[in-house]
């Protein structure tokens, strides 16, 4: 039998919720982006009268103002965005217990087991959690319904704001396969100008391309996304239970030549940590202990960890202590085939706490900021993959580190 999946995806999320604490804000168009005096930084999130105006994320501000000289521009305000976070996901848990956030503004619903007890069909659940959500917390959100969740995110992708898009097996080739391939989960901006120079521009092309042909082209990552395309994914949604149980957070990587020098490995070292801290992030955990691990040229295998100082979960406290690692225990100069870094002890980042002494103040004010960059970063990646931004050293580099993003 068939699953039945939703994926509910919060519309405009960071500008809804800043006109839910500003309500004058409705009435004027505007967007969460960088510093509002000086116009630095990109559009995170708008309003639907400045999505009238042509305002697009993620676009410099500047970009925007021309196109909307009245457009508001307010600064994030991340702790906000956690708490309303936290309250629409506790809505979609009284409709089932297996949510799975993925990200800020959208979760998978597995709904098989309980839609019986509120209406009977997946639309009919869809729409009462969208007038849930509405009547609750003042925000919008758009659901797809299917069998899998590759087709439920791409349903609430469909149709915006405030609208439910079934999926289904009798109609999923009509709605899915004339896309445009990149809005297939995962296809990130280097995947789409690969498949763009096998011809591949529709998510139908991709579904009817030669299996083998992908798999020798783009590795597993290829297998994966031809099944994506034809409906094949099986894959389950995790309940919170599930994600509390994580003991480890990971990422290793084998790179396309040896790795020689503090230049290579720093850079290699940057991109591992930077995907270890986003899931950690999106897991709502901190880790107490960092573990590195290097193999050489003919599999040699070295490793070393260290307690942090304070638990985190920001990248660059990781790549800090990775690094200063990988130093005790390698000679530079020799070659490195792959590094692995892994986050453990990990802690409910909730519970997370610290006591801090007045020169440990100012140390705690730069963490926050991190926090804060860290998190717009994720919150542009999760929007438009995990292509869309990345490090000036990785997008030069010919390490091959695009692949593990």
């Amino acid at each position: 039998m068939d699953r039945t999946i939703l994926h509910c995806d919060c519309n405009g999320f960071f500008a809804s919720v800043e006109c839910i604490l500003r309500p004058e804000l409705r009435d004027v168009p505007m967007a969460v982006g960088g510093d509002p005096a000086n116009r630095h930084g990109i559009i995170l999130a708008k309003n639907e009268l400045a999505k009238r105006f042509g305002v697009r994320t993620p676009e410099p501000i500047w970009q925007a103002k021309q196109k909307c000289p009245g457009l508001v521009i307010v600064a994030p305000h991340h702790e906000k965005y956690s708490e309303i976070s936290n309250k629409v996901n506790e809505i979609y848990e009284r409709f089932t217990d297996l949510v799975e956030p993925f990200g800020i503004d959208e979760s998978w619903l597995d709904i098989t087991g309980s839609m019986h007890l509120f209406g009977g069909n997946g639309k009919a659940v869809a729409d009462l959690i969208r007038e849930t959500v509405k009547r609750e917390l003042g925000l919008t959100i758009s659901v797809g319904v299917s069998f899998n969740k590759i087709f439920a995110k791409l349903g609430s992708d469909y149709k915006k704001p405030d609208k439910t898009t079934v999926i289904a097996r009798e109609n999923y080739k009509e709605i899915v396969f004339p896309l445009p391939v990149e809005n297939l989960l995962y296809v990130g901006r280097t995947s789409k100008l690969f498949l763009e120079r096998l011809g591949i521009q529709t998510i139908g092309q991709l579904a009817a391309m030669d299996r083998d042909v992908l798999s020798r082209q783009l590795g597993k990552a290829g297998d994966t996304l031809w099944l994506y395309a034809n409906g094949l994914d099986d894959s389950e949604v995790k309940s919170a239970n599930d994600i509390q149980n994580i003991k480890s957070v990971g990422n290793g990587l084998t790179y396309r030549r040896d790795l020689r020098g503090k230049e290579d490995i720093s850079i290699a070292v940057a991109c591992l940590c930077d995907s270890v801290a986003a899931r950690m992030r999106r897991y709502g955990v901190k880790a107490n202990t960092l573990h590195v691990q290097l193999k050489d040229p003919d599999f040699k295998t070295v490793s070393k960890q260290r307690a942090l100082s304070v638990s985190t979960y920001l990248s660059a406290d990781f790549c800090s202590l990775a690094v200063q690692l990988i130093d005790e225990i390698w000679d530079m100069r020799q070659p490195i085939r792959a590094i692995t870094v892994t986050a453990s002890q990990l802690v409910d980042a909730k519970e997370a706490t610290q006591q801090l002494s007045f020169f440990d103040m100012e140390k705690h004010a730069q963490s926050e900021k991190l926090e804060q960059l860290e998190r717009t970063v994720d919150a542009i990646k999760g929007k438009f993959g995990k292509g869309a931004i990345s490090r000036a050293t990785v997008i030069s580099s010919d390490l091959g580190l695009h692949k593990s993003e």
